[in-house]
């Protein structure tokens, strides 16, 4: 190809990434940028009606967050969820996956449709609905573990019982997506390897070990590096059905962010928590990169 043309060619491919990158830098890089400004003063309620009253603190919101007790219990509540909830959710999604890729399997379309309606679902209604549910005299959960000898357990007023119901609910919610990336994942491993597994005498669990996890391996990475940030984003659930309660045992970082933002009007302090929890976040995905690299 002639240089002139090479030349033409890359500024036309640079003038087409000019939209997406100007909408990047206004809907995210500035808004990040003015939060990260936001979080080094005491911007508050008094400092909407005159923006002269705004002083910068430094370092003083992510120190008074850091040796706050409510925060700690949000931060312990949120790996909760993540360590919890973030593996659950990809096990049942990789199960679910190689079960509609199995050959005896009909009507996949049908259930590809069922298993990912939950994830188009707007989540505030799915959590009004499984807010019934969870009743502790009423919902369906209490009356179908009633047949088995089980004694009415009050779901979301329990602090022991509360945090695992939020993930229950949030794991049905949310695996049909991962579960339609593992099975695009399944679709590219070659039947040559299964065949050849069975030749050699392969159990289910060889041919799963030997063939299916490697060959899923980029597919892993992505779907545990998205799960975890989705986890670190829990927010609609504990704010629709608990509010954070019973006694903050469902309270998580988005959802105090959310409160000393927009509650209590500290959104000097909201901003602070928000970029604790980006650092966190950030850590959380490179030691899943690394760990991704030692296993490679």
């Amino acid at each position: 190809m002639p240089p002139v043309i090479e030349r033409q060619e890359a500024r036309a491919g640079r003038l087409f990434l000019v939209p997406a990158l100007a909408l990047f830098g206004i809907f995210f890089i500035l808004p990040m940028l003015g939060g990260l400004a936001l979080s080094f003063t005491d911007f508050d309620i008094y400092a909407v009606g005159n923006p002269k009253l705004v002083q910068f603190v430094g370092l003083r919101n992510y120190v008074f967050a850091l040796h706050n007790h409510d925060f700690w219990r949000a931060l312990k509540n949120t790996l909760y969820f993540v360590v919890v909830g973030g593996p659950l959710s990809v096990i049942v999604s990789l199960l679910a996956a190689i079960l509609l890729n199995a050959r005896a399997v009909r009507w996949r379309s049908f259930f590809r449709t069922v298993y990912f309606a939950p994830v188009v679902t707007t989540l505030v209604a799915v959590a009004v609905v499984w807010r019934y549910l969870y009743h502790p005299h009423y919902g369906f959960v209490n009356q179908f573990l009633a047949l088995f000898g089980v004694h009415p357990i009050d779901w979301l007023g329990n602090p022991t019982w509360s945090m695992p119901a939020i993930v229950l609910l949030s794991v049905w919610k949310n695996f049909g997506y991962n579960m339609l990336i593992f099975l695009a994942g399944l679709q590219t491993i070659p039947d040559e390897l299964y065949e050849a597994a069975d030749i050699d005498g392969a159990g289910a669990w060889a041919k799963f070990r030997h063939v299916t996890f490697p060959g899923l391996g980029p597919v892993f990475l992505f779907v545990a590096v998205t799960t975890m940030i989705n986890q670190f984003q829990l927010f609609a659930e504990p704010y629709v059905m608990t509010q954070g309660g019973p006694l903050g045992a469902t309270r998580s970082i988005v959802l105090l962010m959310y409160e000393e933002g927009f509650r209590w009007w500290r959104m000097g302090m909201g901003a602070a928590i928000a970029f604790i929890l980006l650092i966190i976040t950030l850590l959380g995905t490179l030691v899943q990169l690394r760990l991704q690299r030692r296993t490679t």
